[in-house]
């Protein structure tokens, strides 16, 4: 059976983007992994990894290293309702962007989407 096993971020500094995850939701470093141009957290089910914009040339991406736009959608689940209240003011604190404060969808889930301090969409959700 295949797995997701990292959902990987270009990052402009992977030491300021991946500390930010690291502050707000406490995720260790896969420090065994860490080289010059990555950082890796785990977040429980898979890995977050964080490129420097090197890797665009190691992977031969160089031509697509100045797309903009959202490009992906972080999702981030808690235990609670509650815990969705509570991470949205520490993100802020750590440098995120509250682009939607904590709702109920139509889809019965709890969440506040935010962006990081590189301007990545995530989402903190609670599903109900």
């Amino acid at each position: 059976m295949s797995k997701l096993s990292y959902v990987n971020v270009f990052a402009r500094d992977i030491e300021a983007l991946s500390g930010f995850y690291q502050r707000v939701f406490d995720f260790p470093e896969v420090e065994a992994i860490r080289s010059p141009i990555f950082v890796g957290l785990d977040a429980g089910t898979c890995c977050i990894g964080f490129n420097a914009p090197d890797a665009y040339e190691l992977l031969h991406l160089a031509e697509h290293a100045d797309t903009s736009g959202c490009k992906f959608l972080l999702n981030i689940d808690v235990d609670s309702p509650a815990e969705v209240d509570r991470m949205v003011p520490i993100a802020v604190e750590a440098g995120a962007t509250l682009i939607k404060p904590p709702y109920t969808t139509y889809y019965n889930w709890y969440q506040a989407v935010l962006m990081d301090p590189e301007g990545n969409v995530f989402r903190i959700n609670h599903m109900m």
